[in-house]
């Protein structure tokens, strides 16, 4: 490749990196309530719930890998010396935050299953064997790549590893999606509140593997058709985008769970006493939550539980057959 060619990708890299930290920023500023929020509703500092601690972990090491990566691509003072000890740093945070957000997407389908035995295994096998092949294609054959004083890491082994780390994250989501997706469509919901979040979820999923799916491929297209001096070009979109992406899904079922409800019951036959009231308004309950994963557990720290517990405020319209009925009666005479 000649030097103008070298010196054209280096600059398209370069937009491509300012995009994804002016996403990543704008993104970060605008989920800081959903932050104080996760933070707020726990009960302690020293017991901090899985769905905040998966927040937590996925936010922060979303930003260490931006922070050295960029840095890396930006900076102008590196030496061979000092790039061989730091060029290695970003790969390893990118699995890192890999494997948090499919942790993330794990637990989620486990308890959209209904926390069933076999789909846990399943989960697990997969996730293990999907993160030995992560770091294996993401570490092997590494070298350091320094240009203009830059440090990034390359591939240039006889034969490319490091594009099928993003083939093993896709085939992960994929599984995942399958497997909720399927358990989600076969939910009978008894009401329009379990529609509405049933569909989100799905939806969630489908956003979730759609736009993962499109960096990945991105990414693969440039370690396959760039030289080793280029490939890294999409590695912060990537970032931004799994950051993005799972944080989302977590907000969004906290959201889900903190959605008030109401809704109105007329009575039209009076009741023989407050007991036979407080048992129709149990029975109504207890058929929206047949529909529940987890409908045994009423605590808010389940963690990242799909149950939709509807908790309803009732406003109850009695009237009085018999005076009805008198009056009709009256009218019939």
């Amino acid at each position: 490749m000649d030097s103008r060619a070298v010196v054209d990708s280096q600059t398209s890299e370069k937009y491509l990196r300012i995009a994804s930290i002016a996403i990543a920023c704008y993104d970060y500023l605008i989920t800081l309530p959903a932050e104080w929020r996760f933070y707020r509703s726990q009960s302690s500092i020293f017991h901090l719930s899985i769905a905040c601690i998966l927040f937590i972990l996925i936010r922060y090491i979303s930003i260490v890998v931006m922070l050295v990566s960029n840095y890396g691509v930006f900076a102008t003072n590196f030496t061979q010396e000092t790039c061989q000890d730091y060029y290695i740093v970003a790969p390893i945070f990118k699995v890192l935050q890999t494997m948090v957000s499919q942790v993330i997407l794990g637990v989620r389908t486990w308890n959209i299953s209904r926390r069933n035995r076999r789909v846990g295994i399943t989960v697990l096998l997969v996730f293990f064997i999907s993160i030995t092949l992560e770091w294996f294609t993401n570490m092997y054959a590494r070298i350091p790549v320094i240009v203009g004083g830059n440090c990034t890491p390359g591939n240039a082994g006889k034969t490319l590893s490091a594009w099928l780390y993003y083939v093993a994250a896709m085939v992960y989501d994929l599984v995942m999606l399958a497997i909720s997706t399927t358990y989600l469509l076969q939910y009978n919901t008894l009401s329009t509140r379990l529609e509405r979040v049933v569909r989100a979820l799905i939806f969630d999923g489908i956003g979730y593997l759609v736009v993962l799916t499109g960096s990945n491929v991105l990414n693969i297209v440039l370690y396959r058709a760039s030289d080793v001096q280029t490939q890294a070009s999409g590695a912060s979109i990537g970032y931004a985008v799994t950051w993005i992406m799972s944080q989302q899904i977590l907000i969004h079922l906290r959201e889900m769970q903190e959605t008030p409800h109401m809704e109105s019951v007329v009575l039209a036959r009076p009741p023989q006493s407050a007991r036979n009231v407080i048992s129709g308004f149990r029975s109504k309950r207890d058929a929206d939550l047949v529909t529940s994963p987890r409908n045994t557990h009423s605590n808010n720290d389940m963690e990242l539980d799909i149950r939709v517990c509807v908790e309803r405020s009732v406003v109850v319209d009695y009237t009085d057959e018999s005076r009805h009925l008198n009056s009709w009666d009256k009218g019939a005479r």
